[in-house]
């Protein structure tokens, strides 16, 4: 499978591999197929079908059916607002902001029977039942960081990492259990790899902060969970790539402010990178022959997965969206 074996840095095979770890959904794509947020991110039949028109629309190599960073927040105790077809889910409360640490149940079992996330585990049995032979079943789960952020409120969250550290590490010590449970059941339920979402920004959090406080955590965690791993993290991180790569990543989904032929030759095989059409610039207010270039660009670079750098807007049109898997078709 192109994907999986790009990941695991394989030998190139025909063409670059398309997939994407965070959505790819738009207005258009909801449109075509007649499924809409919010019902897609509460039913998982809906959210298959969703996830499903990646391939079967757009040309994509892989399929991932959760569109939002809320799931595990909603689990967990958030109010939600699951948005509309026009506007992304967002939590309404954030239950721990006073609390000295997070309310985690036990039972983790139990809370992976919650519907927000047995949702995603149902949408996800479902690929693999209609898709598994075909493309690759990307999973995707928030870490501690960005569950913090949604139970805490990221304002007093990130001003704890140099008030209260030590509440920081409470927080990420407890959160922890429950990254990893849901990527484990994403992968029982037919993951192939799992993107691992946490968004400690590089406009928000310092290289010497990443490693004083996650790094050691996403090292525990990735030896806990028993599959791929793409990390997930927004913005310019070109100053803690090597840190990515220490912690024993498979995989890094990056953004286009970070240059694709400098983040190759920092990280070299050690891994993957994914990524790195830019969201804003090329998908949402370029043209197709703009979001060519850049895919172009990160292939000759030697990017092993093409991919839009983050979650693409809601109004990103179609034809942009299918120019990447036609840019790939073109080879090495």
């Amino acid at each position: 499978m192109r994907v999986l074996s790009a990941i695991h840095g394989g030998r190139k095979g025909d063409r670059p591999p398309v997939a994407s770890p965070t959505s790819i959904v738009c207005v258009e794509l909801m449109e075509k197929t007649g499924v809409y947020f919010p019902q897609a991110h509460l039913d998982a039949t809906a959210m298959a079908e969703l996830a499903a028109a990646g391939h079967e629309l757009l040309g994509f190599d892989a399929v991932m059916p959760q569109f939002s960073v809320q799931q595990e927040a909603a689990a967990l105790g958030c109010e939600m607002d699951w948005g509309s077809p026009t506007m992304m889910p967002d939590a309404r409360t954030h239950p721990a902001r006073d609390l000295p640490e997070p309310a985690v149940p036990q039972d983790l079992d139990a809370l992976l029977e919650s519907a927000p996330m047995r949702v995603v585990l149902d949408a996800i049995s479902l690929l693999r039942r209609e898709y598994g032979d075909r493309v690759a079943i990307l999973g995707k789960v928030m870490g501690p960081w960005t569950i913090s952020y949604h139970l805490a409120g990221t304002q007093d969250f990130l001003l704890w990492t140099i008030t209260e550290p030590e509440r920081v590490k409470r927080f990420l010590d407890r959160l922890k259990h429950v990254t990893v449970a849901f990527a484990n059941a994403q992968l029982k339920a037919g993951a192939d790899a799992i993107t691992l979402s946490d968004h400690a920004t590089g406009d928000l959090v310092s290289p010497r902060t990443y490693q004083r406080f996650l790094q050691p955590v996403h090292q525990e965690m990735l030896s806990r969970i028993g599959g791929p791993t793409i990390l997930h993290v927004c913005g310019n991180c070109a100053d803690r790539l090597t840190l990515f790569a220490d912690a024993g990543f498979d995989a890094y989904h990056f953004e286009w402010q970070v240059d694709s032929k400098m983040a190759v030759e920092t990280v070299g095989d050690r891994m993957s990178l994914v990524g790195n059409i830019s969201t804003p610039e090329a998908l949402f207010r370029g043209t197709p022959q703009d979001v060519y270039r850049q895919a172009r660009y990160a292939v000759e670079a030697g990017v092993r997965v093409l991919a839009p750098e983050c979650a693409v807007a809601l109004q990103t049109p179609l034809a942009n969206l299918r120019a990447i898997a036609e840019a790939a078709r073109e080879g090495y």
